[in-house]
Parts: structure tokens; C-alpha cells; sequence
């Protein structure tokens, strides 16, 4: 794959990450369902196209997502990054992109997907949380897993302080998935992630920082 696009909704940390790594190919363009959207002006000021499809603008999902792949197939994009992009996809539009849509979710799936995942690990208990980097499909947070991160809970941890533990590992493992797809040595084939090299696979499939 030679371009992609990057989609968010706020102030997109990914998105950053995404771009500061010097990915293969080119960004084409950051598209946000918000145009309030801080990392839109982020984009902009590095000289990457923005544009903005405001889910607001259309009566349904269905339309909204139709109005997002015209969009996307407009300034050629070929792999489509989730960065923070708050909402929820339809079956039309991820059949369109499968295999070239990917997401990141801050947990380790598939423990606890959905929304306020630091909150949920800390009530469960668990010694251990993390990230995840997956292929989009239907069925929300549960995709092909391509890389996750793990790190500790540790004693008094609080939500925010959880969840800033697990970001800096997000923006780390999503420029090597992401850099992985676009060079072809990972992609999805029947419904599971296939690497060109397995000893490449096994290096990055679980990232434990020291």
C-alpha cells in the first residue's frame, strides 16, 4: 500500500504518533467527524490535507458512513487508520475496507471492550493491562489482533494515571502495525492475521516494556 488516511475525532495523540514515525507511503489526508477537532490544526500546520465530514450533517449512520468512504476514496486512500475516531462503523462501510482498517483500543482484547476501559480493569482487579492494535471488523473491539502492549496496574493506580501508562505504549505499537500493513508483511487472509516472516510476528506480537 502506498497512502493512507487517518481518521479522528479529537485531539488525536495517535494521529500524531502516526505521523512523527515517517511511515511508508504518504498520509493523504486526516479526516474528523468533528471539525472542532484540536488535531485537525495539528495536521494542518505539518502540511497534511485535512478535511472534515460531520456526522452531525447526515440523517443516518448509513449516510454518514457513505459520505466518509466517498471522502476517503477521494484522496486515495488505500489503508485507513482509527485514531480516536469516535464512532461506531457500519457493516457497509467495514466490508469496503476490509483488510485496510485498522484501530487501536486501550486494552488488552479481548478484555474489556467498549468504552472507559481503565476504569473497567481497575474494578476487575487484574494485575495487567494494555493496548491493542486490530483489524476492524462488525463486531465492535473484537477484530484480528495484530500487536498489543501490556503494562503493569500497580498499587493506587487511578484511571488517569492507568490510562497515561497505557497511551505511551499506544504510540509505539500503532507505527509498527501501521508501518507493517503498508509494507505488506502483516495482513488479514480469511479472517486472520498473516505475517510474511514468523519470527518477525513473534518479536511484536506482545510488547512488555521493561
Amino acid at each position: 500500500m502506498n497512502s493512507y488516511v487517518i481518521l479522528i475525532s479529537g485531539r488525536g495523540s495517535n494521529m500524531q504518533a502516526l505521523l512523527e514515525a515517517r511511515l511508508p507511503g504518504q498520509c493523504v489526508a486526516v479526516i474528523s467527524n468533528r471539525p472542532e477537532a484540536a488535531g485537525l490544526a495539528w495536521a494542518a500546520s505539518r502540511g497534511v490535507p485535512t478535511r472534515v465530514v460531520d456526522h452531525r450533517q447526515y440523517p443516518s449512520r448509513e449516510a454518514f458512513d457513505t459520505a466518509l468512504a466517498e471522502a476517503i476514496e477521494r484522496v486515495g486512500g488505500e489503508l485507513v487508520l482509527l485514531a480516536g475516531f469516535m464512532r461506531i462503523l457500519t457493516p457497509d462501510f467495514v466490508a469496503h475496507f476490509a483488510g485496510r482498517l485498522i484501530n487501536i483500543h486501550p486494552s488488552l482484547l479481548p478484555a474489556f471492550p467498549g468504552l472507559h476501559t481503565h476504569e473497567a480493569a481497575l474494578a476487575a482487579g487484574v494485575r495487567v493491562h494494555g493496548c491493542t492494535v486490530h483489524f476492524v471488523t462488525p463486531a465492535l473491539d473484537c477484530g484480528p489482533i495484530i500487536i498489543q502492549a501490556a503494562v503493569p496496574v500497580l498499587a493506587g493506580d487511578t484511571p488517569d494515571a492507568l490510562a497515561a501508562r497505557v497511551l505511551r505504549q499506544e504510540h509505539i505499537i500503532y507505527p509498527q502495525a501501521a508501518r507493517a500493513v503498508l509494507e505488506g508483511r502483516c495482513r488479514l487472509v480469511d479472517g486472520r492475521v498473516v505475517w510474511d516472516d514468523d519470527a518477525t510476528s513473534a518479536d511484536l506480537a506482545l510488547r512488555v516494556p521493561a
